[in-house]
């Protein structure tokens, strides 16, 4: 019988080491899905092994070695069979000869994140993948975060493996030239997966608290493996949000805007770390957008109330952040912090300019700022058109109650 104390010490590599073990595994073997095989046939080994021989003095390089031979010796079997056998013994000769050693485990997890958010991969599939080999989520937890069909993400992770695998995406972290255009897919998919936990795209949660800890626990990998000034500026960002998590939502769930937020129940912890984390990466004098917006949510997070709000600084940042990344919800945003510095009506004037260039028509958050400038300027009629037009739009359940509270309350 396997004793309790190897029992729970396999649990813990699995839960610790799991993702750096794929990793190795995926580049000594070079696929996806042989990995995760060898992985599975490891950990159950070591169940056996472990509790007759006692825990190695390196689970994880144990792990490594054993998952790679198990690997070997299926390609061996199904070398005996296979038409494609002079294929298979090729494949089976270079792994072979492939040498590892326990340091490279920490840059394969750099390497695993590289390729799985390779922009040769279709957009909607680095993060499924992303979110699936890196962080180990189900098909059905990504499907039910995104409200897709456990089907379609099966698929969007399978041909990404493919295109992987046909294309010969290298497993590797870019070189420093192309670091940068690299680096920002690696970004802008650990924030669509912050994003999507934050503010949950439709459903009748505001917040997914999975998703926001998976997205926190990737910047924090990225940031120990490649501390560059917009890696720390994303971290920033996603910590002083969720420092404010607490305050968001009242007791029933019911969304509650930032100006009415109790301020004692934001985390000053975070907001800590996130406010020393934008001063190292504005230092750097090499910021880009994460470190702008996150700058922004640092003059938020240090204003003791509403009030206290610095909207001149935040309006000069955004100035800034529009110039660096041209955006249709830049300007938005931007138009409610000119609302704060100068009144509803110069904020209305530049909502009203992006809506009739045709852009956030279907967005409805514009309709909803809309609105609450038309409601502080007393047009009422206005105002109610808009909130009924962002309430069109809006697939999540809290907000279309505040959406609907708001036009009562216009009643």
């Amino acid at each position: 019988m396997l004793g309790v104390s190897v029992a729970a010490r396999v649990e813990q590599v699995y839960r610790e080491d799991s993702r750096r073990i794929l990793a190795t595994l995926i580049r000594l073997l070079g696929d996806f899905d042989l990995a995760e095989e060898a992985l599975h046939e490891a950990f159950f080994v070591a169940v056996e092994r472990w509790q007759r021989d006692g825990v190695p003095a390196s689970p994880r390089a144990w792990l490594v070695s054993t998952g790679r031979f198990k690997a070997i010796d299926a390609l061996r079997r199904r070398a005996r069979f296979a038409a494609s056998q002079p294929l298979l013994i090729a494949q089976l000769e270079e792994l072979e000869q492939v040498e590892w050693s326990e340091e490279d485990v920490e840059d394969d997890r750099l390497r695993l994140i590289f390729t799985c958010c390779h922009p040769a991969l279709a957009a909607d599939a680095q993060v499924p993948l992303t979110l699936r080999e890196v962080c180990d989520l189900t098909t059905e937890e990504i499907a039910r975060a995104f409200l897709s069909a456990p089907a379609t993400i099966a698929q969007r992770i399978v041909r990404a493996k493919a295109k992987i695998r046909d294309a010969k995406i290298p497993y590797q972290v870019p070189t420093l030239g192309e670091l940068p255009e690299r680096l920002d897919s690696v970004l802008r998919v650990i924030y669509l997966v912050f994003n999507e936990g934050y503010s949950a795209s439709g459903g009748a949660e505001l917040i997914r608290e999975d998703l926001i800890r998976e997205a926190i626990r990737l910047g924090r990998l990225l940031m120990e493996l490649l501390p560059e000034p917009e890696v720390m500026g994303l971290l920033a960002l996603m910590l002083l949000h969720e420092s404010r998590r607490p305050a968001r939502t009242d007791k029933d769930g019911k969304l509650i805007v930032l100006d009415e937020q109790d301020r004692s129940l934001w985390n000053a912890e975070l907001i800590a770390e996130g406010c020393g984390l934008i001063e190292r990466a504005l230092a750097s004098r090499r910021f880009g957008p994460y470190c702008l917006q996150a700058a922004i949510a640092a003059v938020h997070a240090e204003a003791a109330t509403a009030a206290d709000t610095d909207w001149e600084q935040i309006v000069g940042l955004y100035d800034v952040l529009q110039r660096a990344m041209p955006s249709p919800v830049i300007e938005l945003n931007r138009a409610a912090a000119i609302s704060k510095r100068d009144g509803p009506l110069a904020a209305l004037t530049l909502v009203e300019a992006i809506l009739a260039r045709g852009e956030l028509l279907d967005y409805h958050l514009a309709h909803s700022a809309r609105a609450e400038f038309c409601r502080q300027l007393g047009r009422v009629e206005e105002a109610r058109e808009a909130y009924q037009r962002a309430l069109e739009l809006t697939r999540q359940e809290p907000e279309r109650q505040f959406i609907e509270e708001r036009l009562k309350a216009l009643e």
